[in-house]
């Protein structure tokens, strides 16, 4: 049992090998000390979960273990063996493989050629394709993915993309597999799937590196949880002493209550605000119809491939329908692009905040203000003025907790749950009066959860009608005061009991099923 406080001695259970030691190790970037003299040790064989808000230094500890990122001072072992790695080939040869958090996939490739990238198998000097595709296959179902490894990896989901980079991991027969962030854009039979897989792999006395922001995750699978704050290093708990609230407590420095105690809009109009009709494309929506009231929290829960993310791009016009029709009080609007959603209050915090929401580039100030940009007082007969954007953005950059050295950084630097505030904020910017949220704590630390919990909130009771998709199902049933569940793309029930949101009635339906009589079925 491992209880290693603020640096307390380590207590090594009889039989336990040490793999690696990291020693000290510290990072900085310009402005940001990411890593101050970290120091604990991972076993052979052992799922040790690394835990901490964003910016905690958890990531850039795990780039620095997998050679994408060097360190300033100190030192890594391995089986008692310093290490340097001076790129990702380095930490390959030694058999660890990174699962980074963003995702690392060529779309316009096919899913063999993603698991195979840089490694093909050859055949007399020719690619051999047919094995490529058959242990694509294999590898692909160890993890449950049912989709074919011959098409391009740009028509599947977040979600599919994600496994393409779990099963190129595998691939490599890793004695060390780092996970940062696997199961963000995952169902929970997903989920149970991977932590199937990750079981096979401790038999095999392969190590996972297991990070995760869902707790209820690392409470399950973990054998050890190293907790970072701030970049330093704040003490190692064994599965035996697990406690959810003190790792809580360890993350973020203080004690944090019930992430869905806020306020709802408690009675909302019996009148339809935001109606869609028969929207769909014939391919992956078909013929939605839903209403939603004038701030009511609408959830819309679904395995991935039901069509959610895909009913999202429809409404606010990313990809075109062919049928369908949108009243906003009771008058019918046409959106045909995004730039029509926006005028006509719509916004949309999308799934991929780096590929589909901010100008990773560009500076946090432009990114929290470029949807107003040609608004007053910001712009003046076609005039922006420069001053006016980093005075408006320091007065959000305060009021959100937007953690950032000044509002000219460029958010590339940001950590993902500062980003994501960023994001929700710019929408909050051109106040809209439908908000859809489509996975809006993906990769969320507890801590900006709770603040973005809480703003949804505030945003409900402030009269804004927010729309939000998420896989987490206890995040469904604690924000939304209604539920739709989809499946292949229509939307098969409407919860509008508290007593109906269970996990076990929204992955019934889900599932496809008629009725709540699901024995036998893998869910």
């Amino acid at each position: 049992m491992i209880i290693n406080l603020f640096k307390e001695e380590e207590v090594k259970v009889e039989g336990e090998k040490v793999l690696i030691e990291i020693k000290e190790v510290s990072k900085e970037y310009p402005g940001v000390k990411a890593l101050k003299s970290v120091s604990f040790n991972i076993n052979e064989g052992e799922v040790h979960c690394i835990v901490g808000e964003n910016g905690a230094g958890k990531s850039t500890l795990m780039k620095i273990l997998s050679g994408v990122e060097t360190l300033d001072s100190g030192e890594i072992k391995i089986d008692g063996k310093t290490v340097m790695f001076n790129n990702v080939r380095d930490a390959l040869e030694m058999g660890i493989v990174l699962i980074s958090q963003e995702l690392n996939i060529a779309p316009n490739m096919k899913v063999f050629e993603n698991i195979f990238m840089g490694n093909e198998i050859l055949k007399k000097g020719v690619l051999d394709i047919k094995k490529m595709k058959q242990i694509s296959k294999n590898l692909l179902s160890t993890l449950g993915a049912n989709f074919p490894v011959d098409i391009y990896a740009e028509e599947l989901s977040t979600a599919e993309q994600q496994q393409i980079e779990i099963a190129r991991a595998l691939k490599h027969n890793s004695r060390i597999l780092i996970m940062d962030e696997p199961t963000a854009s995952l169902t929970e039979r997903e989920v149970e799937k991977l932590f199937e897989v990750i079981k096979e792999l401790k038999k095999k006395r392969i190590t996972i590196i297991f990070i995760s922001h869902r707790l209820s995750e690392v409470i399950k699978i973990a054998d050890k949880v190293t907790v970072l704050r701030d970049g330093a290093y704040i003490g190692t708990l064994s599965r035996d002493n697990l406690d959810e609230q003190k790792i809580i407590e360890w993350m973020v420095g203080r004690t944090i209550t019930d992430y869905y105690d806020h306020e709802y809009n408690r009675n909302l109009p019996i009148d339809k605000y935001f109606v869609v009709e028969n929207y769909g494309d014939d391919e992956k929506v078909l013929d939605v119809s839903f209403s939603a009231k004038k701030g009511e929290i609408l959830g819309i829960a679904g395995l991935v491939g039901a069509g959610r993310t895909e009913l999202c791009n429809l409404i606010f016009g990313i990809t075109k329908k062919k049928h369908g029709k949108i009243f906003f009080e009771g008058k019918e609007i046409e959106i045909k692009n995004p730039s029509d959603a926006i005028k006509k209050g719509v916004g949309y915090v999308p799934e991929d905040r780096k590929r589909h929401g901010l100008f990773l580039e560009l500076s946090v100030a432009f990114n929290l203000l470029v949807n107003v940009i040609d608004r007053g007082p910001i712009s003046r007969s076609k005039i922006v003025n420069h001053k006016r954007i980093r005075e408006i953005a320091q007065r959000v950059v305060l009021m959100r907790n937007i953690q950032t050295p000044d509002v000219d950084r460029e958010i590339k630097y940001l950590s993902g749950g500062n980003q994501q505030k960023v994001l929700v904020e710019r929408w909050i910017q051109t106040t809209p009066n439908i908000l859809f949220l489509d996975e809006p704590t993906r990769g969320i630390d507890v801590g900006a959860k709770s603040e973005i919990y809480k703003l949804i909130g505030e945003l409900a009771i402030s009269g804004v009608t927010i729309i939000f998709i998420s896989s987490d199902l206890p995040e469904v049933i604690g924000l939304a005061q209604r539920i739709l569940v989809m499946h292949k793309g229509k939307i098969v029930t409407e919860l509008t009991e508290k007593e109906e949101f269970t996990q076990e009635n929204i992955l019934a339906y889900a599932c496809g099923l008629k009725s709540l009589n699901y024995e036998g079925v893998e869910i």
